[in-house]
């Protein structure tokens, strides 16, 4: 029996053989071309057809795994279009005469380690993109499959990493868990795998070899280990552990109707997270008590121009009326940092996750906030819709936001429009700002919601997605904390309420500290909405 440690990015139990992704590797050669226009055409109608591919991943990654994991098809399209790349590549096949294939290699390779070696974190990240990016174009070119890993039976996939293309390809009903040398807990396999509730360990490095390919293991999520051609009393050790984990599962489904209270009779709402339209059937699924966070910017990202105010009200509505009277809290347009949008024309900035982004483009660009609102307050006549704003860092955004608010409402008023005059308004805590001159804000909204994942990155002044800051990236971090719990003091103390929206609602090992600051609301992914209603339960 071989043993094998790495890090855990989700639990459970995984028993089957080890099937090792396996790509379609394209040997590019340098060859000379007479025709260089014809050569340069030949590359434009591959990077076309290439687009469409991204197009339709997109598509399938919402159905499969949220608008959030599937914006990074958007990010990939936008690359293919990117004007220094694409330059890059027409300059090497006309000034050196030779094929789009070798040209596109060259361009990537130069492109990612350019990137690799940036000290921003999230340039170094897009090595990694522009190396998927520029695989799909030479497929396309080489006129080859692309090579996605066909699967006959339930496996164990392993891998050096999986770029997202590949992960949402594989046909998910016979991945039993991931395993990889590499990558990181931000990764989007690590994401992938707890959308899909298998386990995956990632980390394993060179101990994870290709001879294991084809034998049995068993992957224990819970601990970070693989068992590699386990010996008789570990398989009835594991057999065991797996079969207790989904009795758990099936006592989870017996929580559906229960209230989320403590036995100290605490209570609190449990709401989930959704991307898309077709993310409420997990939500209803699951037994969540409202939707705590919609990100509504999917409907900008899966469309080629701004979609218009029908189009966004007939969304909005509809899941109001879907979640029949439970809350649904939509937060207004998010664009920026990573999720970029060709038409709204954003210039390249040195750091996005601080530049021109959400409430800053909508209070800028008036007509695009109006079409939102007017949206948003039309579909409040169908339910129990409340609206939040992000990225919030002074007193004037607010007044600003209030302001706006009160054209649209006396436009549909003169329209003679139905709506809800008195829906909810909150704002975004995710800047340490915020946080600082929360008693302020507290006044004039009437709810916040907590944004960990940018609260804690920008508190800790970490890129979460760099890997190599992950052993100094610390959810749990005192100043984290310490700065939720001030945020629900100002809150309370206004006789308004809290809730917390990012990845720490989630954190069971946080529950209890969570109530103990009288949060009101935690909203999770649908899929942990019964294992936090557990914990609550449990807690005292």
């Amino acid at each position: 029996m071989i043993t094998l440690s790495g890090k855990s990015v989700f639990g459970g139990i995984a028993i089957g053989k080890i099937a090792f992704y396996k790509r379609n590797e394209i040997q590019i050669k340098r060859n000379h071309v007479d025709n260089v226009e014809k050569e340069v055409k030949r590359f434009e109608a591959a990077k076309a057809e290439a687009k469409e591919q991204l197009q339709e991943l997109y598509k399938k990654a919402l159905e499969d795994v949220g608008e959030a994991n599937a914006m990074i098809f958007e990010i990939h399209q936008m690359m293919l279009e990117d004007l220094d790349y694409v330059e890059s590549i027409i300059n090497i096949i006309t000034s050196q005469e030779v094929n789009a294939e070798y040209a596109v290699g060259t361009t990537a390779d130069n492109f990612a380690a350019m990137f690799s070696a940036m000290d921003d974190a999230y340039m170094q990240g897009r090595a990694a993109d522009v190396k998927d990016v520029s695989e799909r174009l030479i497929q396309v070119l080489s006129d080859r499959e692309s090579g996605i890993m066909k699967l006959d039976r339930p496996m164990i996939i392993a891998a050096d990493d999986l770029v997202p293309s590949e992960t949402v390809q594989l046909d998910k009903d016979k991945v039993l868990s991931f395993i990889t040398m590499y990558g990181s807990s931000n990764s989007h396999t690590a994401i992938l795998a707890r959308t899909m509730n298998i386990p995956a360990v990632i980390g394993l490095g060179e101990k994870l070899k290709k001879e294991y390919d084809g034998k049995l293991a068993i992957v224990d999520g819970l601990e970070g280990v693989i068992y590699i051609e386990p010996d008789a009393k570990t398989m009835e050790v594991m057999q065991a552990k797996q079969k207790e984990e989904l009795e758990k599962r099936r006592l989870l489904e017996e929580l559906k109707g229960k209230d989320n209270v403590t036995k100290s009779g605490q209570n609190i709402n449990v709401y989930a997270n959704i991307g898309n339209l077709s993310d409420v059937g997990a939500v209803l699924k699951n037994d969540a008590g409202g939707i705590g966070l919609f990100r509504s910017e999917f409907l900008y990202l899966e469309s080629d121009t701004f979609p218009t105010e029908e189009e966004q009200f007939k969304v909005y509505k509809q899941v109001a009326e879907n979640m029949a009277g439970k809350k649904v809290i939509i937060r207004t347009l998010d664009i920026g940092a990573d999720k970029q949008v060709d038409y709204f024309g954003l210039a390249k900035e040195e750091n996005p996750a601080l530049g021109y982004r959400a409430i800053r483009i909508c209070l800028t660009r008036k007509d695009i906030f109006k079409t939102q609102l007017r949206a948003l307050y039309r579909a409040s006549a169908y339910g129990q819709i409340a609206i939040m704003f992000p990225m919030i860092i002074s007193m004037s955004e607010v007044r600003a936001i209030q302001a706006v608010i009160e054209e649209v409402k006396q436009e549909l008023r003169e329209e003679s429009v139905v709506f809800k005059e008195d829906i909810e308004t909150g704002i975004m805590i995710e800047t340490p700002a915020a946080v600082m001159i929360s008693h302020e804000l507290a006044k004039e909204v009437d709810f916040f919601s907590v944004g960990t994942n940018d609260l804690t990155q920008y508190t800790l002044a970490i890129d979460r997605q760099n890997q190599k800051l992950e052993s100094f990236y610390d959810a749990h971090h005192p100043a984290v904390l310490a700065m939720i719990r001030m945020a629900a003091e100002s809150a309370h103390a206004e006789g308004k309420w809290i809730g917390i929206c990012g990845e720490l609602a989630a954190d069971l090992e946080l529950t209890e500290d969570f109530l103990a600051m009288g949060i009101d609301e935690l909203s999770v992914a649908p899929s942990m909405v019964l294992p936090l209603r557990q914990r609550i339960r449990e807690s005292i």
